[in-house]
């Protein structure tokens, strides 16, 4: 087993928001700073492609769209095993060092493929730092908080990644699109490692206290022998991929969201530009889309442990791929501002939510690694989008690439009503078919807020 769940240190500790704030506000305010360091790309680089490198083919502009999202999604599920096996604080302080040289290299690239490569590192930095805050976020709060939990961690990263188009945004038409935005990145990234390296503590043993507390659970006044033996890596991915269904169709959602933020992202600057836009107009739709995203998951994440999972992510696809289709069908800059509100609406529903369905259904034991292989498959959705955006705008056009993936956004929204079984009751592994049982509300939640 990846922890012991019987000492005398593990049982000390208390599981919930309350008993643990301090904690869990620090990493909130890391992933602030995690996503930052992505938000400044989000209006500068499709644009410092066609201004500084003089790419033309917008395949080509999303190479390092496509780099970021391969070596992130990776990089989420190594990630979740590590932080299974040597603990989650060394991953996300080995995160942040690998992100330092990120802002560097964008200000001095001589090349575009300097900026490609500077997107592997910011896809191991992401990676590694925005999944291991999820982790320790879900460790600390135990089971009835997990919505609320992932509320304010994606609300955290995703307000930061608006704030930072914003601002990048603002310095690029008041400077240039390089250095000055990128001076911001230095900050963030040393910022972030500070606070990680003296900050932060080890959260292993609060899994291992809610493993430990799953033990005691009952059902019908039957005691439940709730530790498994710990399935192999392979069978994580393979259970978490596509054997468990309800776990297939949040990958599949997850997978879907974030090809069409990656279609933002890379497209977006450039068809709003091609509309006649300026910089500072692009970077306030730009950052739309992330800030509406960021606040609604304050309540959201919350909503979700009232009312369950699978409606909010259902509806939450749907209207992810009403605001793409307004955003295609219409031409002018209020209309536009009213579809990326929506495609942050219909995000904010799916985000937090998504990740605590996954929680709710694997063990304490091997959750990080579960939650790994799922971010494997959501952060795969940027390199799917890149490639598949920059072919179709390419050959058809920039609105032609928006409407394909709003029907793809929509059709993963069906699935995901198809296949997805409600998650919110408390499930705990059945030893001897190592399949999830219900156990009814309230059961096994002592020690939590």
């Amino acid at each position: 087993m990846p922890f012991s769940n019987t000492n005398a240190r593990v049982q000390s500790l208390q599981l919930g928001l309350r008993a643990n704030w301090r904690q869990f506000s620090l990493l909130v305010l890391i992933n602030a700073f995690v996503g930052s360091m992505v938000g400044l790309e989000r209006t500068i680089l499709p644009l410092l492609a066609e201004h500084d490198f003089g790419v033309a083919s917008k395949t080509a502009i999303l190479s390092f769209l496509v780099s970021f999202g391969l070596v992130k999604a990776l990089a989420n599920l190594f990630a979740g095993r590590l932080g299974d096996r040597i603990g989650r604080k060394r991953v996300l302080v080995l995160g942040w060092l690998i992100g330092l040289p990120v802002p560097l290299l964008i200000i001095i690239a001589p090349s575009w493929g300097w900026i490609v490569f500077a997107n592997v590192l910011l896809g191991i930095n992401q990676g590694w730092c925005w999944s291991t805050t999820v982790i320790m976020k879900i460790d600390l709060v135990g089971a009835t908080r997990r919505g609320l939990a992932m509320g304010f961690n994606e609300a955290a990263g995703y307000l930061a990644v608006s704030a930072a188009a914003l601002a990048s945004g603002y310095l690029a038409t008041t400077y240039a699109l390089r250095p000055q935005p990128f001076f911001l990145g230095i900050i963030f990234a040393g910022a972030g490692l500070a606070l990680s390296w003296f900050g932060v503590r080890e959260s292993r043993d609060y899994a291992a206290l809610e493993a430990l507390q799953m033990q005691t659970a009952t059902q019908d006044g039957l005691k439940i022998d709730a530790t498994p033996p710990l399935p192999s890596f392979g069978e994580i991915v393979a259970q978490t991929s596509w054997k468990n269904r309800t776990l297939f169709a949040v990958c599949q959602a997850g997978m879907v969201n974030n090809l069409n933020d990656g279609l933002s992202w890379g497209l977006f600057p450039l068809y709003f530009a091609s509309r006649g836009l300026g910089t500072e107009q692009i970077g306030l739709l730009v950052a739309a889309y992330p800030a509406v995203w960021g606040i609604g998951q304050l309540a959201t994440g919350a909503l979700s442990d009232a009312w369950g999972r699978k409606w909010l992510i259902v509806a939450g696809m749907l209207i992810q791929a009403l605001g793409l289709m307004l955003i295609m069908l219409v031409h002018t800059f209020w209309p536009w501002f009213f579809g990326a509100v929506l495609l942050g609406v219909g995000t904010a529903f799916v985000y937090p939510t998504l990740l605590a369905a996954v929680s709710d259904v694997v063990h304490p034991s091997y959750r990080a690694t579960s939650v790994g292989v799922y971010r494997l498959w959501r952060d795969s959705g940027y390199a799917v989008g890149g490639l598949l955006a920059g072919a179709l705008a390419d050959l058809l056009g920039i609105p032609w690439a928006i409407g394909v993936v709003g029907v793809l956004t929509c059709l993963s929204g069906l699935v995901a009503a198809v296949f997805l079984r409600e998650t919110l009751i408390r499930r705990v592994p059945d030893p001897s078919t190592n399949n999830p049982l219900l156990l009814p509300d309230g059961a096994g939640k002592k020690g939590n807020d």
